[in-house]
């Protein structure tokens, strides 16, 4: 019987090292950074790569990344029922052009979806629902605000029973949106809404891992959960 293959290496045809690039989708993706701020970091370590090259490596490994991230947490979470979740869209321009970027957080204020649409509509509600839905299983219950197209999408899936709507309630993911909005003035703005979707699932999975909730624990604890978290991010991303 052939022994079975081993993977190939995502970075074979690289010839900086696997830490390297991992460092600098981290630097990129984490931190409000451009291009040429991560350049200039990396220089003062005593790496020296254009600007270009760090677009090159995020475009090539950030999707790559954060996909062991995400799969990673969905086994874990798709059996826990007792989620709470709470949607919302955001505006984000594109060439002057407005698009809408819907996105689901869950009670502890981690990112789970993201998907942008161009309408802000019914069928846009559906689609992203859908999407949310099959990915991590059904919630108990749904927060959003007042805008009927989730009203009108929660009857077609029949599960309008479990939409909860409130002035205050939805404040976890209005506050989800501040480290997406500091992502978004250093950049500058997105061009493509190919490019805005890519990063929104990239920033939304790596910003999930190093989420620890510093302010609900002690120093210690806190020291201690970062320690692991980017030991598991080393692990994730080899």
């Amino acid at each position: 019987m052939p022994r079975p293959r081993k993977p190939a290496s995502p970075f074979r045809y690289f010839n900086s090292s696997p830490e390297v690039i991992r460092l600098v989708v981290l630097m990129y993706v984490r931190f409000p950074l451009s291009l040429r701020n991560v350049e200039d970091l990396l220089f003062e370590r005593g790496i020296d790569i254009c600007h270009e090259t760090v677009r090159l490596w995020w475009n090539r490994f950030g999707p790559l990344f954060a996909g062991e991230v995400r799969r990673k947490r969905v086994s874990h979470m798709r059996g826990f029922r007792h989620w709470r979740w709470h949607l919302d869209e955001m505006y984000v321009k594109l060439n002057g052009e407005m698009v809408y970027l819907w996105r689901a957080v869950d009670h502890e204020g981690e990112v789970l979806e993201s998907y942008v649409t161009k309408s802000r509509d019914k069928a846009a509600a559906l689609t992203f629902m859908k999407k949310a839905l099959k990915r991590h299983g059904s919630p108990e219950a749904i927060t959003t605000d007042g805008l009927r197209s989730y009203r009108a999408a929660m009857n077609e899936l029949g599960n309008a029973e479990k939409q909860e709507v409130g002035r205050w309630a939805n404040n976890r993911v209005e506050n989800s949106h501040l480290p997406f909005r500091r992502r978004e003035r250093a950049m500058l703005r997105f061009r493509q809404m190919k490019t805005l979707q890519r990063f929104a699932s990239v920033h939304a999975n790596v910003h999930n891992h190093f989420s620890l909730e510093r302010h609900l624990t002690d120093r210690q604890t806190y020291r201690e959960r970062r320690s692991a978290a980017l030991a598991e991010w080393q692990v994730l991303a080899g």
